[in-house]
């Protein structure tokens, strides 16, 4: 009895389903399931902490690189009130190129690693595209003083002045005048010039801005400028200060010099003449002063009116070129400075490009 009673026991214990095994497979499919989510979310927690701490990383370099470059601008402002302070000990103040912004900057070392380095550039050795707004007095006679103003007749010869893309007379008018159609107010073409009617059958079509430019890359849309001529151009002209300012002839580069030229005179100086007074300026810095500029012999018995109502000695406004490597990193700016007295004030500021 007690035997049966025994095996009948060990054949319940052998024989006992317990947990079915089906149930068995669903909690182990449960199990690698929920493992495999706590992964998945690991490997996602860890991927967004990775991105988060880079993504912070990155705004802490570009705000270090950032602050990097607003001090090359405060130094630039330093340097412009040196400037002025100097210029009170002269007889007549000026600006040219033995002062101590217009020096060569060379790179400064960071502690963090990499380089600091910045650059002044005169505006106003440059010319100002804004100048050709004002339209010629009396438009229909004959003499190129009353056909073009002396801006005009300026930029018509600096565009055949370019050492990359000189133009032809005939192609450097039709530009000169797109470009004050532009600026005017009015919508009124001029001679070879382009309104309205022009840029409406462009594709997509537009308006003329009829105001003053905001940046010379504004020409591109300007009708008669091609691409090679932009590229060619834009190092040589400005839209600083809004109103027409003298340009520098201390500072002036050599196709704006060779822009220079005697009343009713279209063509630029040959290229020998105005190396001549590129050579000059060169060597000491500037010219002596702008009636010794004017009398100077490669423009003869030339009368010397008009470009004397266009030149200046002395500069107020300057642009910034500033340039940070941090953590291998590169961040450009641009300022544009305009100097009144000994407060430096910045107008516009742009990164990568102005």
């Amino acid at each position: 009895m007690i035997s049966a009673t025994c095996g009948c026991c060990m054949h319940c214990r052998r024989y006992s389903p317990g947990m079915p095994l089906a149930e068995r497979g669903v909690a182990l499919v449960v199990a690698l399931l929920v493992f495999g989510l706590c992964a998945a979310l690991m490997v996602a927690m860890q991927r967004e902490f990775t991105l988060f701490a880079q993504r912070g990383a990155n705004l802490f370099l570009q705000d270090q690189g950032y602050a990097y470059l607003r001090g090359a601008e405060e130094l630039a402002a330093v340097a412009l009130v040196m400037d002025h302070d100097a210029d009170q000990s002269r007889a007549q103040p000026r600006d040219d190129k033995n002062e101590i912004w217009a020096q060569q900057a060379t790179p400064y070392p960071l502690d963090e690693g990499g380089w600091l380095v910045g650059s002044l550039q005169d505006l106003q050795g440059r010319f100002n595209l804004n100048t050709l707004a004002a339209a010629p007095t009396e438009p229909g006679e004959a003499g190129v003083s009353e056909r073009f103003t002396p801006a005009e007749a300026f930029f018509i010869r600096l565009l055949q002045a370019l050492p990359d893309a000189a133009l032809g007379q005939a192609e450097a008018v039709a530009v000169t005048r797109a470009i004050g159609d532009w600026l005017g107010e009015d919508s009124i073409p001029r001679a070879f010039g382009a309104e309205d009617d022009v840029y409406s059958g462009q594709t997509p079509a537009y308006r003329a801005a009829n105001h003053p430019m905001a940046s010379v890359s504004e020409l591109r849309a300007v009708a008669n400028m091609t691409p090679q001529l932009y590229v060619a151009l834009a190092p040589w002209v400005t839209v600083w200060p809004r109103t027409p300012a003298p340009l520098n002839i201390h500072t002036a580069s050599l196709p704006l010099l060779r822009a220079i030229n005697g009343d009713g005179e279209l063509v630029p100086l040959s290229e020998a003449q105005g190396e001549a007074l590129w050579q000059t300026q060169q060597e000491e810095g500037g010219f002596a002063d702008l009636e010794t500029f004017l009398a100077n012999s490669v423009f003869g018995e030339k009368t010397m009116t008009d470009a004397g109502s266009l030149l200046g000695e002395s500069s107020s406004w300057f642009l910034l070129s500033a340039e940070v490597e941090v953590a291998e990193r590169k961040m450009r700016l641009y300022s544009v400075l305009q100097r009144d007295k000994r407060e430096v004030r910045p107008i516009v500021r742009a990164m990568g490009s102005l």
